[in-house]
Protein backbone atom coordinates (compact mmCIF):
# COMPACT_ATOMS: atom_id res chain seq x y z
CA UNK A 1 0.00 0.00 0.00
CA UNK A 2 1.34 3.68 -1.17
CA UNK A 3 1.98 5.83 1.89
CA UNK A 4 -0.12 8.84 0.37
CA UNK A 5 -2.84 7.75 1.67
CA UNK A 6 -2.28 9.93 4.39
CA UNK A 7 -3.27 12.27 1.43
CA UNK A 8 -6.45 10.98 0.61
CA UNK A 9 -9.36 13.52 1.44
CA UNK A 10 -10.78 11.71 4.06
CA UNK A 11 -7.10 11.27 5.81
CA UNK A 12 -6.77 15.33 5.19
CA UNK A 13 -10.57 15.54 6.42
CA UNK A 14 -10.01 13.89 9.87
CA UNK A 15 -6.39 16.15 10.24
CA UNK A 16 -8.22 19.31 9.87
CA UNK A 17 -10.55 18.31 12.37
CA UNK A 18 -7.88 17.41 14.82
CA UNK A 19 -6.13 20.51 13.82
CA UNK A 20 -5.19 23.25 16.68
CA UNK A 21 -6.13 25.70 14.19
CA UNK A 22 -9.79 24.42 14.01
CA UNK A 23 -13.05 26.51 15.48
CA UNK A 24 -12.91 24.05 18.21
CA UNK A 25 -10.38 22.39 20.38
CA UNK A 26 -9.63 18.83 19.88
CA UNK A 27 -11.05 18.94 24.33
CA UNK A 28 -13.85 20.48 22.49
CA UNK A 29 -14.90 17.23 20.23
CA UNK A 30 -16.93 14.26 21.60
CA UNK A 31 -14.50 10.83 23.18
CA UNK A 32 -17.31 9.05 20.79
CA UNK A 33 -16.69 11.62 17.29
CA UNK A 34 -12.65 11.19 18.19
CA UNK A 35 -13.07 7.57 18.27
CA UNK A 36 -15.40 7.06 15.13
CA UNK A 37 -13.58 9.15 13.00
CA UNK A 38 -10.27 6.40 14.03
CA UNK A 39 -12.69 3.60 13.46
CA UNK A 40 -13.53 5.26 9.78
CA UNK A 41 -9.52 5.50 9.64
CA UNK A 42 -8.64 2.61 10.53
CA UNK A 43 -11.21 0.94 8.08
CA UNK A 44 -10.37 3.27 5.44
CA UNK A 45 -6.33 1.71 6.03
CA UNK A 46 -7.82 -2.22 6.10
CA UNK A 47 -9.51 -1.64 2.73
CA UNK A 48 -6.49 0.09 1.01
CA UNK A 49 -4.33 -3.08 2.42
CA UNK A 50 -6.57 -6.02 2.19
CA UNK A 51 -7.20 -8.30 -0.99
CA UNK A 52 -8.80 -11.51 -1.13
CA UNK A 53 -6.49 -13.44 0.28
CA UNK A 54 -4.01 -11.76 2.23
CA UNK A 55 -0.55 -12.55 2.36
CA UNK A 56 1.75 -9.77 3.95
CA UNK A 57 5.31 -10.25 3.75
CA UNK A 58 8.57 -8.26 5.62
CA UNK A 59 8.92 -6.10 2.38
CA UNK A 60 5.42 -4.90 2.22
CA UNK A 61 5.22 -2.20 5.18
CA UNK A 62 5.33 0.78 3.04
CA UNK A 63 8.03 3.64 3.32
CA UNK A 64 6.41 6.70 4.85
CA UNK A 65 6.54 10.01 3.07
CA UNK A 66 8.83 12.58 4.47
CA UNK A 67 9.10 14.87 7.41
CA UNK A 68 7.44 17.71 5.49
CA UNK A 69 4.29 15.65 3.67
CA UNK A 70 3.45 14.09 7.02
CA UNK A 71 3.96 17.82 8.51
CA UNK A 72 1.21 18.59 6.04
CA UNK A 73 -1.21 15.80 6.56
CA UNK A 74 -1.19 16.40 10.14
CA UNK A 75 -3.03 19.82 9.26
CA UNK A 76 -0.91 21.93 12.10
CA UNK A 77 -1.78 18.88 15.15
CA UNK A 78 0.66 16.02 13.95
CA UNK A 79 0.37 14.35 17.63
CA UNK A 80 -2.90 12.31 16.73
CA UNK A 81 -1.63 11.83 13.19
CA UNK A 82 1.72 10.28 15.33
CA UNK A 83 -0.79 8.04 17.61
CA UNK A 84 -3.23 6.86 14.35
CA UNK A 85 0.67 6.32 12.38
CA UNK A 86 1.49 4.02 15.75
CA UNK A 87 -2.28 2.23 15.57
CA UNK A 88 -1.60 1.36 12.05
CA UNK A 89 1.97 0.23 12.48
CA UNK A 90 1.07 -2.56 15.36
CA UNK A 91 -1.61 -3.76 13.45
CA UNK A 92 0.14 -4.36 10.24
CA UNK A 93 1.34 -8.00 11.45
CA UNK A 94 -2.49 -8.70 11.55
CA UNK A 95 -2.93 -7.86 8.09
CA UNK A 96 -2.25 -11.69 7.11
CA UNK A 97 -4.25 -13.42 9.79
CA UNK A 98 -1.39 -12.77 12.28
CA UNK A 99 0.92 -14.57 10.53
CA UNK A 100 3.65 -12.10 10.48
CA UNK A 101 6.16 -11.97 13.62
CA UNK A 102 7.92 -8.84 14.53
CA UNK A 103 11.11 -10.28 13.93
CA UNK A 104 9.89 -11.11 9.91
CA UNK A 105 9.66 -6.79 9.38
CA UNK A 106 12.26 -4.99 7.62
CA UNK A 107 13.50 -3.72 10.20
CA UNK A 108 15.53 -0.29 8.89
CA UNK A 109 11.97 0.05 7.28
CA UNK A 110 10.44 -0.13 10.56
CA UNK A 111 13.14 1.89 12.64
CA UNK A 112 12.16 4.85 9.80
CA UNK A 113 8.40 4.33 10.68
CA UNK A 114 9.05 4.43 14.50
CA UNK A 115 11.06 7.17 13.67
CA UNK A 116 9.23 9.45 11.70
CA UNK A 117 6.09 9.09 14.40
CA UNK A 118 8.57 9.87 17.37
CA UNK A 119 9.36 12.79 15.45
CA UNK A 120 5.49 14.06 14.98
CA UNK A 121 5.05 13.51 18.46
CA UNK A 122 8.56 13.91 20.72
CA UNK A 123 6.29 13.65 23.94
CA UNK A 124 4.78 10.40 22.78
CA UNK A 125 6.17 7.26 24.74
CA UNK A 126 4.60 4.70 23.05
CA UNK A 127 7.24 4.35 19.68
CA UNK A 128 10.24 3.52 22.31
CA UNK A 129 7.94 1.39 24.73
CA UNK A 130 7.13 -0.58 21.27
CA UNK A 131 10.99 -0.81 20.24
CA UNK A 132 12.06 -1.63 23.38
CA UNK A 133 9.40 -4.60 24.74
CA UNK A 134 8.27 -5.43 21.38
CA UNK A 135 10.28 -4.98 18.54
CA UNK A 136 13.27 -5.80 20.32
CA UNK A 137 12.28 -9.09 21.83
CA UNK A 138 12.90 -11.31 19.17
CA UNK A 139 15.04 -14.06 18.70
CA UNK A 140 17.48 -12.44 15.54
CA UNK A 141 20.08 -10.82 17.26
CA UNK A 142 21.03 -8.71 14.52
CA UNK A 143 17.61 -6.81 14.26
CA UNK A 144 17.83 -6.93 18.16
CA UNK A 145 21.16 -5.02 17.68
CA UNK A 146 19.50 -2.22 15.52
CA UNK A 147 16.36 -1.83 17.53
CA UNK A 148 18.48 -1.54 20.45
CA UNK A 149 20.63 1.63 18.74
CA UNK A 150 17.60 3.16 17.89
CA UNK A 151 16.49 3.30 21.49
CA UNK A 152 19.89 4.35 22.37
CA UNK A 153 19.61 7.26 20.33
CA UNK A 154 16.67 8.70 20.95
CA UNK A 155 17.16 8.29 24.33
CA UNK A 156 19.83 10.86 23.97
CA UNK A 157 17.43 13.20 22.88
CA UNK A 158 15.00 13.29 25.72
CA UNK A 159 17.02 11.30 28.35
CA UNK A 160 14.79 12.50 30.92
CA UNK A 161 11.64 10.81 29.94
CA UNK A 162 12.68 8.54 27.45
CA UNK A 163 15.41 6.55 30.49
CA UNK A 164 12.78 3.71 30.83
CA UNK A 165 13.19 2.31 27.22
CA UNK A 166 17.13 2.40 27.64
CA UNK A 167 17.21 0.19 31.38
CA UNK A 168 15.22 -2.38 29.57
CA UNK A 169 17.71 -2.01 26.40
CA UNK A 170 20.44 -2.28 28.84
CA UNK A 171 18.61 -5.57 30.47
CA UNK A 172 18.10 -6.75 26.75
CA UNK A 173 21.76 -6.64 25.83
CA UNK A 174 22.89 -8.17 29.33
CA UNK A 175 20.61 -10.74 29.83
CA UNK A 176 19.43 -12.08 25.98
CA UNK A 177 22.67 -10.80 23.59
CA UNK A 178 24.64 -11.63 26.74
CA UNK A 179 26.82 -8.61 25.93
CA UNK A 180 27.72 -6.99 28.61
CA UNK A 181 30.26 -3.72 27.27
CA UNK A 182 26.72 -3.05 25.26
CA UNK A 183 24.36 -3.30 28.06
CA UNK A 184 27.50 -1.16 29.71
CA UNK A 185 27.21 1.62 27.20
CA UNK A 186 23.58 1.72 27.93
CA UNK A 187 23.55 1.76 31.65
CA UNK A 188 26.49 4.86 31.69
CA UNK A 189 24.48 7.01 29.43
CA UNK A 190 21.18 6.37 32.52
CA UNK A 191 23.97 7.38 34.96
CA UNK A 192 25.52 10.43 32.99
CA UNK A 193 22.24 11.81 31.14
CA UNK A 194 19.16 11.08 33.38
CA UNK A 195 19.30 13.50 35.58
CA UNK A 196 16.26 14.40 36.96
CA UNK A 197 15.39 14.11 40.71
CA UNK A 198 12.24 11.43 39.98
CA UNK A 199 14.55 9.11 38.12
CA UNK A 200 15.12 6.06 40.34
CA UNK A 201 18.19 4.97 42.10
CA UNK A 202 18.16 1.34 40.75
CA UNK A 203 18.54 2.26 36.95
CA UNK A 204 21.57 4.91 37.75
CA UNK A 205 22.68 1.89 39.42
CA UNK A 206 22.96 -0.32 37.08
CA UNK A 207 26.38 -0.33 35.32
CA UNK A 208 28.00 -1.13 39.29
CA UNK A 209 26.54 -3.80 38.48
CA UNK A 210 27.60 -4.42 35.28
CA UNK A 211 30.61 -3.88 36.09
CA UNK A 212 30.25 -6.50 38.84
CA UNK A 213 29.00 -9.05 36.08
CA UNK A 214 31.97 -8.09 34.11
CA UNK A 215 34.76 -8.82 36.55
CA UNK A 216 35.15 -4.87 36.98
CA UNK A 217 35.51 -5.00 40.57
CA UNK A 218 37.10 -2.44 41.37
CA UNK A 219 35.57 -0.35 39.42
CA UNK A 220 32.06 -1.74 40.69
CA UNK A 221 33.44 -1.28 44.32
CA UNK A 222 34.20 2.67 43.46
CA UNK A 223 30.66 3.21 42.43
CA UNK A 224 28.57 0.96 44.66
CA UNK A 225 30.62 3.23 47.52
CA UNK A 226 29.42 6.50 45.58
CA UNK A 227 25.91 5.42 46.45
CA UNK A 228 26.74 4.33 49.72
CA UNK A 229 28.25 7.53 50.56
CA UNK A 230 26.58 10.21 48.37
CA UNK A 231 23.67 10.90 51.07
CA UNK A 232 21.19 10.45 47.88
CA UNK A 233 19.73 7.00 49.27
CA UNK A 234 17.30 7.15 52.32
CA UNK A 235 15.93 3.95 52.42
CA UNK A 236 17.01 1.46 54.88
CA UNK A 237 17.02 -1.72 53.48
CA UNK A 238 18.56 -0.24 50.09
CA UNK A 239 21.40 0.84 52.33
CA UNK A 240 21.63 -2.37 53.84
CA UNK A 241 21.45 -4.10 50.37
CA UNK A 242 24.06 -1.99 48.70
CA UNK A 243 26.73 -2.22 51.81
CA UNK A 244 26.03 -6.49 51.50
CA UNK A 245 27.17 -5.93 48.06
CA UNK A 246 30.27 -3.76 48.22
CA UNK A 247 31.35 -6.46 50.82
CA UNK A 248 30.72 -9.10 48.86
CA UNK A 249 32.84 -7.53 46.20
CA UNK A 250 35.26 -6.68 48.67
CA UNK A 251 35.69 -10.18 49.52
CA UNK A 252 36.13 -11.28 46.24
CA UNK A 253 38.45 -8.65 45.30
CA UNK A 254 41.16 -10.06 48.42
CA UNK A 255 40.34 -13.64 47.08
CA UNK A 256 41.65 -12.73 43.62
CA UNK A 257 44.60 -11.18 44.93
CA UNK A 258 45.25 -14.67 47.43
CA UNK A 259 44.87 -15.70 43.90
CA UNK A 260 47.55 -14.14 42.18
CA UNK A 261 49.61 -14.04 44.64
CA UNK A 262 49.47 -18.32 45.28
CA UNK A 263 50.02 -18.59 41.88
CA UNK A 264 53.98 -19.95 40.63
Amino acid sequence: MSPYWLLHPCSMSIARIFSKSSERSIQAVPNAVLLGLAIALALQIFVKIQGPEPRAGASDLSTLPSRPILQLAAAGDPSPLAKLLMLHLQAFDLNAGNTLTYGALDYDRLIDWLGKILELDPAGQYPLHAASRLYAEISNQEKQRKMLDFVYQRFLADPNRRWPWLAHAAAIAKHQLKDLPLARQYAAALQAHATAPGIPLWAKQMEAFILEDMDELETARVMIGGFVNSGQIKDPGELRFLDQRLKEIEARITAKKKGKNAAP
